[in-house]
């Protein structure tokens, strides 16, 4: 009896020396493929170093920055302390794979393959950049001195002085954002895509903790027919025809047909930059299976980039070069800017078209398109 129990415990360690053994062969053999997986001769920070001493178009291609811009953005994150490098991993190899990401829509497997990373490597830091990004949102997506009045009226003699109290326009496509100057002012993001834009924006100003930053007296937002006319919101007349191929036709209202020409122009205009934005960060316009807070802190994340470029004039030239500044869907003739520095003299102001204190936004709407048309027929 006391035999076979002995034979029975050294078949049983034998049995779980060899569970051992195979488990460890089979991890080495993970390993071994995992190391033949990622092979290239160039490491990943052979690539950094390519593209940050490279040909300058290659790291604007890939970045969607210049050269310069990159490094002073970089060395922003490092020297604040929003990214530090890890062992393996530089800030500059962070922020690339980052921005590989959502200036290409690039999937976790192709970037796998272009910094010879890991799957898990690969979300592990775009998940932190990403963090990084948006917690700068407070001192990047702001709103300018809004009681100058843009170029883009004030040199237009189609906008000025009827439109001089504009600050920004109002889109509500998945996010509710401000822009103006070509740069967000504000962003709120989180909303299901289904979600009324009207419905988004009553709630960015209704909630105090929402940040919506409110135009000083006599000044305003343009916003689409979508939007209630009221407030410091302009809204076009609903029902009513604005397009150039509409405005040729007889009959309707002129007069209401002129101001929802001008109002369109005009916002379209301004709204240029959510066409940039959306061409620079193509990931915008095809969102990735991320988890829903990823999916809402994406935007407001591009918009700090965004914010960002602007400032440093040699990308916003190759943008240029490179096609992003041209929109295709705010090109169009009706939508075209009359930019004439003759059309209007810089210095004149006509304080009168602000919205008066005892105006409400419907009167005021009707008293721009009467001046609208009065200057028109004179």
């Amino acid at each position: 009896m006391d035999a076979g129990d002995s034979n029975n415990g050294d078949s049983f360690e034998d049995l779980s020396f060899w569970w051992v053994f195979f488990g460890m062969f089979y991890q080495l053999l993970k390993k071994r493929q995992r190391a033949i997986r990622y092979n290239s001769i160039l490491t990943a920070d052979d690539r950094v170093t390519e593209f940050l001493h490279g040909h300058w178009e290659r790291i604007f291609n890939r970045t969607r920055m210049t050269r310069d811009c990159f490094v002073r953005f970089s060395s922003i994150m490092e020297q604040t302390g929003r990214l530090t490098p890890s062992r393996a991993v530089s800030v500059e190899e962070q922020l690339m794979i980052f921005l590989f990401v959502v200036g290409h829509g690039a999937s976790n497997r192709d970037t796998q393959e272009t910094w010879q990373r890991s799957g898990s490597t690969i979300s592990k830091y775009f998940g932190i950049v990403l963090k990084a990004i948006f917690n700068m949102s407070g001192e990047y997506i702001r709103p300018t001195d809004m009681n100058n009045v843009h170029h883009t009226i004030r040199y237009s003699n189609r906008f000025f002085p009827y439109f001089q109290g504009c600050v920004g326009a109002i889109d509500g496509t998945h996010v509710s954002a401000c822009v103006g100057g070509a740069r967000f002012t504000y962003m709120l993001s989180g909303w299901e895509g289904s979600a009324h834009d009207a419905r988004v924006l009553e709630h960015a100003i209704s909630e105090p903790q929402n940040g919506f930053p409110f135009p000083p007296p006599g000044k305003y937002y343009l916003v689409d027919s979508g939007y209630a006319n009221r407030g410091c919101f302009l809204a076009p007349y609903r029902g009513t025809n604005y397009h150039l191929r509409d405005r040729r036709r007889l009959g309707g209202d002129r007069k209401k047909e002129q101001f929802n020409y001008r109002h369109a122009s005009l916002r379209n205009a301004i709204e240029r930059t959510f066409g940039i934005w959306k061409r620079r960060f193509p990931i915008l316009r095809s969102m990735h299976q991320f988890p829903l807070d990823k999916q809402a802190m994406i935007p407001v994340a591009c918009a700090v980039l965004h914010n960002f470029i602007r400032m440093d004039p040699a990308s916003v030239a190759q943008d240029h070069v490179s096609g992003d500044e041209d929109d295709d869907d705010a090109s169009s003739e009706d939508d075209s800017v009359d930019a004439d520095p003759d059309g209007v003299d810089v210095g004149e102001s006509s304080s009168h078209l602000n919205i008066p204190q005892d105006m409400d936004m419907g009167a005021f709407r009707d008293y721009v398109t009467n001046c609208i048309h009065e200057g028109s027929s004179g």
